[in-house]
Order: structure tokens, then sequence, then C-alpha cells
């Protein structure tokens, strides 16, 4: 596993599991899991601008419309024109999805069991190159067109294999614009193919044929290298690839496949390399989320049936924790949104547990059944579902829609739980223990939550914690400033722009919520305050829509304590409120380490190489140093002027990028078990810098 850190350490990774490699030589911290980016701040208005309408300005004059005003795009050019229509956007999630378009082809030869080795390199350039030991891609000419079969998947949108023709069974790439998709959309791309003892390829550039298909070789072996490099006229924001975004994909591949094997380098960065193999396929994948977490059986609960031509493989495992954990899949493609083959499986374990606790007698006539959320609270799951004909919302494939899927996947797991907790008595006992216990603590945390509902922003001044609100109405032009201590919230309160930033001080370190339900969550007064301070609510109150600043920003000391509680609220919001995450609103304020003063001249430094330059800057002699510990230590305006002002100040974005990698490292580092834990610091503590003792 490649193994995260927290926060302001470094580390050198490493994994003893014999299922997979981990050659990497240097991996960075939580900010590679919860990525913080060091990018310069824009500034924000401090004025608030006239509500009154501007005069509305008369349209021009309709011009001639006729049939030559009709655009017809021939070949690859809508992608090109509309590329977000085919990949999502054309952001860092388009630009990966370019990579997962050309490995889900390969993965399709792997279902189809003529293919168990898939290579993926990232080369200097961040091109790519995707290799795999399948049959090929045919070469012969498609009757009707007189083009080679590779030249025509490549070059005509819905042109491909899985049609309903006898090439594939089960398919993830259905819509046949996969390949065609990422050749439109790079700057080059060239395809090689091995098949019928002999070798062939083709260039193309911007989805124009570059160079002609030509037989160039024999081979011995079958399968097909695809290589590309993304185009910089399409992914204005960034042509990068990260590792870890790829690597997370490629692991779940892994898992959903067994006995396959992938390959992911990156040649970037001297010996960064991971082999994925799991012999035990998605129940591997459960025990391997569930690794440093308390269970309440032994092994997975796992189950692989075919009904009806739909193949449905479960895994599934409750641990001591108060969350749950939960992967669905449909060929092999990560249904993010879920769809019918996870409502089925949470209805069905629903219903199991509900009939088995009543005919055991430990739910009464009297009493209420357990609801959905009793049952998962902490579960991990894998839900995989293969399917002909699956039915996907939209071309990224975030939901499944079959209806039929739920029918099939809710009365698998119906009877196998059932079987399970009828032969596990001792085991069906801890869940059900678990569950009724989950009930009762969401009834306490529903009533707790009515204190910390929002009912006026005047309400907030009234509570602990001393919340100084902005002006500003409009959330997508406010931020929040979470702030470690009285003495700093004061500095902050002076020093802000009151027109748009609210400061939130808290007192002390808040409850980690790794360790703790809701219920007992809501009780605690920080964490109350900061709810009510947000407005999203919480549970399944918690609603994004309603959050009342588009920024909220950790401020915390530079020291130990600084970093725990940074870490504290960085597990808050993960584990409770992690679509903030995902969309962009956490941040992490970069106040600097040194002040360095000769004479008149005054400059900040916020790290120790910065401080070395800057005194070398200033020559060297006679630098008067002041080390910052903490923020109270900052005037109002040296906080404004290093920390706060849009202008100039630089905050690091928290970011996901690896949902499994993160939820391992907050199990490590926040939760109950010591020995990994321990185990952690001794590997990493080398690479702490900045440690204060």
């Amino acid at each position: 596993m490649d193994e995260p850190t927290a926060v302001d350490i470094e580390e050198r990774s490493s994994d003893d599991s014999p299922h997979e490699e981990n050659t990497e030589h240097e991996d960075s911290a939580l900010q590679k899991i919860l990525q913080e980016d060091g990018s310069q701040e824009t500034s924000l208005e401090k004025d608030s601008s006239s509500t009154q309408a501007a005069p509305v300005e008369a349209l021009p004059e309709p011009t001639h419309y006729g049939a030559e005003d009709i655009q017809v795009l021939e070949g690859l050019e809508p992608v090109r024109v509309r590329p977000a229509m085919y990949i999502g956007s054309t952001g860092e999630k388009g630009l990966h999805h370019l990579v997962f378009e050309v490995v889900d082809n390969s993965i399709d030869e792997a279902l189809a069991g003529v293919c168990d080795t898939v290579d993926v390199v990232i080369h200097g350039d961040n091109s790519v190159t995707i290799t795999d030991n399948g049959r090929g891609i045919p070469v012969d000419p498609v009757p009707g067109l007189d083009k080679p079969a590779v030249e025509v998947v490549l070059t005509t949108l819905h042109a491909g294999g899985k049609f309903g023709g006898s090439g594939y069974k089960v398919s993830g790439g259905l819509h046949g614009v996969g390949l065609s998709v990422v050749n439109a959309l790079s700057e080059w791309l060239e395809v090689e193919v091995w098949r019928d003892n002999k070798a062939y390829r083709q260039r193309f550039t911007r989805g124009e044929i570059a160079s002609p298909f030509e037989e160039c070789g024999v081979s011995e072996s079958t399968g097909t290298r695809v290589s590309f490099k993304p185009d910089p006229e399409i992914f204005k924001e960034t042509t990068v690839f990260h590792y870890d975004i790829l690597s997370q994909r490629l692991r779940e591949l892994a898992f959903l496949n067994k006995g396959l094997t992938i390959r992911l380098s990156d040649e970037r960065v001297e010996n960064k390399s991971n082999r994925f193999w799991y012999e035990g396929g998605i129940a591997s994948f459960v025990s391997h989320l569930n690794q440093n977490k308390d269970t309440l059986h032994s092994e997975p609960i796992y189950l692989h049936q075919v009904k009806d031509e739909v193949s449905v493989e479960v895994a599934f495992q409750w641990n001591t924790g108060y969350l749950e954990t939960l992967y669905s899949f449909a060929n092999n493609i990560n249904t993010q949104e879920g769809g019918s083959h996870l409502t089925g499986f949470k209805a069905a374990l629903t219903k199991a547990v509900n009939v088995y606790s009543r005919r055991r007698g430990w739910l009464k006539e009297s009493d209420q059944n357990l609801t959905g959320e009793d049952v998962r609270e902490g579960i991990t799951a894998v839900v995989s579902v293969k399917l002909h004909e699956p039915q996907f919302e939209g071309q990224t494939k975030a939901k499944l829609g079959n209806p039929e899927v739920r029918s099939i996947v809710e009365g698998i797991i119906e009877v196998t739980l059932g079987d399970f907790l009828e032969e596990n008595p001792t085991y069906a006992k801890n869940i059900v223990d678990k569950s009724i216990g989950a009930l009762r603590a969401r009834e306490a945390a529903r009533k707790a939550r009515e204190i910390v509902r929002r009912k006026g922003a005047l309400e907030i001044s009234s509570l602990p914690g001393k919340l100084a609100d902005c002006s500003e109405k409009d959330a997508s032009k406010c931020e929040l400033f979470i702030v470690e201590g009285d003495s700093a919230g004061g500095s902050a309160k002076q020093g802000r722009d009151r027109h748009f930033q609210a400061i939130l001080p808290l007192r002390g370190k808040i409850l980690n919520v790794e360790k703790a339900r809701l219920d007992k969550m809501l009780n605690s007064e920080e964490i109350r305050i900061m709810i009510t301070a947000l407005g999203t609510g919480i549970g399944n109150d918690f609603d994004t829509k309603k959050l009342r600043y588009d920024r909220i920003i950790i401020m915390t000391d530079a020291d130990v304590d600084g970093s725990h509680i940074r870490t504290l609220l960085l597990t808050f919001f993960y584990r409770h409120m992690r679509d903030l995450v995902k969309e962009g609103h956490i941040f992490v304020a970069q106040p600097p380490l040194f002040k360095l003063k000769k004479g008149k001249a005054e400059q900040y430094a916020y790290s120790d190489d910065e401080k070395d330059r800057i005194i070398a800057q200033m020559g060297g002699d006679n630098v008067g140093i002041q080390r910052y510990k903490g923020l109270g230590e900052m005037n109002p305006d040296q906080l404004w002027a290093t920390t706060m002002n849009p202008e100039n100040r630089v905050m690091r974005k928290v970011t996901l990028e690896d949902e499994v990698n993160a939820d391992g490292i907050f199990t490590i580092l926040m939760g109950d078990k010591v020995e990994p834990r321990r185990a952690f610091i001794e590997t990493h503590a080398r690479y702490v810098k900045n440690l204060d003792i």
C-alpha cells in the first residue's frame, strides 16, 4: 500500500504486502491524500457593488441566417469543440479520465479472459503509455470502409467491438468513444498492435492521421500499446498527471479482477512504481480497507453468483468504528453515485438483520425497526456487478440505472447474509448489538442535532466561540478562518477585512471524531459551534448548498499543537463533511515562520530555505531573526499582510486524490489501534521537519 503521512511529515513509502509491491523512493504527506495545493490565491472583491440594475442595451438587428450558417462537424472535430461532453471536464479530472478510457479497453480484454497484465507508464514529458497482452486491436479492413479496424477505432466515434458482436460479453466501454476521444484530445497518439505474428503501428496528431497504418515487424506475442500526450490546447489548466490519482484507480481494478497484474511506474521520479495483484479479489479489498480496524467477524463475508446473466460479486465486513465505507462498481467502472446494485445491497442488508433480530427476540414487537443507517454503521463493503448491457447515466458512468439489477442483488444478499447470521450466532450477536447501539445513538443524535440547526445568523453570536461574522451576504464571496486560540483570534478579528472575512476562534483541541459516534460528537461544544457557523447541518441534514462561506480556512500555529489541531479539523471535515473537501472549500493558511529585519528593511520567510535565501540577499550580517511559534505573536497588521490579505497570501487547497489511502491514513493516525500508529511514527519520524520540542 502507498502509505501517506501526516500533513507536516515527509515520507518514504514502504509496503509489506506480498500482493502489492511498492518501489516508490519518496512520497509526500497527507497533502498527497488531502492534497494541499500551494497556488497563489486570487484577489477577492472588497467593495460591495451597487445593486441598481444597469440599463438594458438594445439588441443588435438580426443578421442573415441561412443554410450556409449550419456547421457540420465531421470525424473527431465534435470532441475537440465540446470535450467536456465526452470526458466530463477539461480540468484535472478529465485529464486523468483519458488514461482510464485506454486502461478500460485493456480491462475489457481481461474480462474476456485473454489478458492478465497491464502496464501504465508516466513519461518525463507527461505523456503516458498503456500496454496490455490481450488479443490486440483488429487490423483487418472494416467491411465497407476499406480502412484497418484500428484506424477506424481511433478516428471514428461510436466505433468498436462492444455493440452486440461476439468480441465482448461484458465491457466497461460501451459507447465506442474511448480511444477516439483520447486521440482527438491528444497532441499526439501512437498505437502499436501485435497479433497474427506481426507488429503494426500508426501515429496521429490531434486526431488526424500523421503517418499511415503500417506493418513494422514480427511479434510472437499479442497485445496493444497506446502512447499519447494530452493536448495543452484542450487541457489549459494542467497536463500534469498525478501518480496517486492513477494508482487509486489501478489498485481498484486489480482488486476487481482476481489474478490480473497491473503495474504503474513514473519516470519523472526515480524508482517510483507499484505492482498491484490480489489473489482474493474484492475480499482482499475489504480486508485492505479494514486492516487497521478491529472487526466484528474474522473474515469478510464474500459471495459470487450469476443470475439472469448478471454476475454479482460482493464482500463486506463490519468493524467497531462508526462510519460506513461503501464502494460500488459495474463492469469495473466505479459508480461513485451508486445505483440499482448498491440500492439492492442496502435494502437486503437492512431486511436480513431486522428479520434475524426479531426471530431471535433481540427486537421486540414494540421496538421500531433498525434503519439502514443503523445496520450499516461500521460496515466496509464492495459491490461489483458485471452485465452485458449496463445503463449508465452519462459518459462518465457515475451511476448504474438498470432496474432489474436491484432485485437480483437484493435477493442474493438477503439469502447469503441470512445464512451467515444463522450459522455464526456469535458474530451475528455482535452485528445486531452494534446496530441496536447505533439506533439508540441515532435517537440521541437527532435530539442533539436540533440544537445545532441554524435558525438565524444572530443565534451564532450567543454561542461560545465568539464567531465574528462578515457583512457580505453572498456566500460565494465569503471566507471563514477557523483560528487556534483566543489570542490569535483577537489578532485575526482586528486584522481582517470585515466585509468578506469571518473569524471563528476555537479553544483548545476539538474532539477526535474518528473515535466518536455522531451523538457524542454533537455534545462537543466546539463542534456544535463550528457546524452552526458553517450552516450546512450534519449527518442526514448535511447540505453543501447551505454553506455560508465559500472558503473555510484552517489557521493554526506552526508547532506540534497547531499540527495536531489542523489534523483533528481535517479528520472532522473528511469524515463528516467530505463533500466540502471534494468541492474545494477547505484551505490551510500558511503564516510565515520568520520575520527578518535589517535596518528598516523587513521580510517574511515561510520556510528555512527561504529564510536562508533572504538572509543572503540582506548581506548575511546583522540580520535580526524572529521565529513565530504562534499566530498570537503577530500584531493584526502583520497577520493581515502575511496570511490573510488575498493579494499576497499563500494558501494550500485541500483536495482528495486517493480515498482508499486517505481512509487508511486517518484510521492509523486517529483511530483506536496504537500498534499501527507506533509503527507509522517509527517509520516516518526521521522525515519530520520543523518539529518544536
